[in-house]
């Protein structure tokens, strides 16, 4: 079974992600690009360094070709954001990239994109959902992919120096150069190297790189940039008085940063610091978009500047559909994914990495500092959170339970609103909050608090895992 989620179609290798769905799926989609009449503008594919992504993609490729679709065929592996530049760059109406994100190194996956470089929206990845029912496995389309390069219906294309000279013109290039930082990068196996290494090298940084050679177990970790994957790169700068460390998810749309004193910083401050910078530093005005699970202290630093904090549910498409909708400046998540008005209509690890290095350049101060500077204005949030396991037979109980019964834990708190915009969210007078909800990518429920202290936010957590008896 084909099913998208917050971030595109992911299934197991050899389970759910092989040959045959892959092929139905393209042929859905050419259906429904033949249907829009749109199939005539042509199709970008991507992919990125997992195992089989490169072989997917070419899968792909095929049946678009022998549909008689123009493909345009990134030449080697590219990080999402790239490709998604690409859709848009090109004006094609569809795009994709074979690549499962963040998650295991035993999972691939595709995601979709549309016109403008955006993430499907949940309209469109259901209308490719039901076109995936209607398609008969035996009559698919195809055609070999040498030949359809040899036929000029597959062209190979390398978009990667207009991607480069595109961030590079949205960075101040000369502040970075004259502030000689020292970065060491952490691709975690994934896409990243090359582009950050360019942009940096490009702002005459002194540049070190670990763990870039290509890995499709990911040397044993989730490619995910978070405080436990990146102990190494940590340890690295402390002990190498590195200005900063800079870890990259698989694809390459979300980071991972440790500051120069060996912090890692949560992408809930990365999204807050770049707020900050763009709103005093730079003079820049607009509002911002997070999701449900991520600090309420942009809330609070919107309304001192006379901007307006907008909340929409999980899944990147929601966070640019809304940035374009009210033109907000900034959009992201607490996984740490994030773009500024004006770029791609997706999240991009890599501009995000290089905006924060200018942050530095500019301010010349520690992200700690900086971080120290706007609690102290803003006041303190903390945050606890947690991921379930379930099994599939108890998730219709679950969903019964949050979502039908709207039942609710006892807390000791006042309650302000209930929301269930996605999962189930509570909303504390104090202006603390948790959230509960299914995974959009994995078969988990996950669990955010955001209270005044660490350990009321644990406490909250604990609450509600108690709650859900899992």
């Amino acid at each position: 079974m084909i099913k998208f989620g917050t971030g595109g179609w992911r299934a197991l290798i050899g389970e759910d992600f092989t040959k045959a769905n892959v092929q139905l799926l393209t042929q859905a989609l050419v259906v429904l690009m033949k249907e829009q009449k749109v199939d005539d503008k042509g199709f970008v594919i991507g992919y990125d360094r997992r195992f089989l992504s490169d072989k997917a993609a070419r899968w792909m490729a095929e049946v678009l070709a022998g549909n008689g679709i123009k493909v345009y065929f990134i030449k080697k592996v590219a990080p999402t954001p790239l490709v998604m530049f690409t859709v848009n760059r090109m004006k094609v109406s569809y795009g994709a990239s074979v690549t499962a994100s963040h998650n295991p190194a035993d999972y691939n996956g595709i995601k979709v994109f549309t016109s403008g470089g955006r993430d499907a929206s949940e309209k469109v990845t259901s209308l490719i959902e039901e076109k995936i029912k209607a398609v008969d496995p035996g009559n698919i389309k195809q055609i070999d992919f040498d030949k359809g390069v040899q036929q000029g219906i597959i062209s190979i294309i390398d978009p990667f120096n207009q991607y480069i000279d595109t961030i590079l013109s949205l960075i101040d290039v000369e502040a970075i150069k004259r502030a000689n930082l020292k970065i060491l990068l952490d691709p975690m196996y994934g896409v990243s190297k090359t582009s950050l290494s360019t942009i940096l090298i490009t702002a005459r940084c002194e540049v070190d790189t670990i763990h870039d050679r290509h890995d499709t177990l990911f040397g044993g970790r989730l490619p995910s940039p978070n405080s436990h994957t990146l102990q190494r790169l940590k340890g690295m700068v402390i002990e190498n008085n590195y200005d900063l460390g800079i870890g990259t998810d698989g694809d390459a749309d979300r980071i991972g940063i440790i500051d120069s004193n060996g912090r890692f910083i949560h992408p809930n401050e990365i999204l807050v610091l770049l707020y900050y910078y763009l709103l005093k530093y730079k003079g820049w005005k607009g509002g911002v978009v997070r999701n449900v699970a991520t600090t309420h202290l942009l809330d609070r630093i919107a309304e001192a500047f006379g901007e307006e904090c907008y909340e929409v549910p999980v899944g990147f498409k929601h966070i640019s559909s809304k940035m374009e909708e009210k033109n907000a400046l900034i959009g992201g998540e607490s996984s740490g994914g994030l773009t500024i008005r004006g770029h791609i209509k997706g999240k991009d690890g890599i501009f995000a990495a290089s905006l924060l290095i200018e942050l530095v350049s500019k301010t010349g101060k520690t992200l700690s500092d900086l971080l120290a500077e706007i609690n102290e204005e803003f006041g303190y949030f903390y945050t606890s959170e947690c991921d379930l396991k379930f099994a599939a037979d108890d998730k219709p109980g679950l969903i019964k339970k949050l979502l039908e019964d709207k039942e609710l834990p006892s807390y000791y708190y006042d309650i302000e609103r209930v929301s269930y915009m996605d999962g189930l969210k509570i909303y504390f007078k104090n202006g603390g909050w948790v959230v509960a909800r299914f995974s959009g990518t994995e078969p988990l429920l996950r669990i955010v608090a955001e209270m005044n202290t660490q350990q009321e936010a644990d406490a909250v957590v604990e609450k509600m895992k108690q709650f859900l008896e899992i």
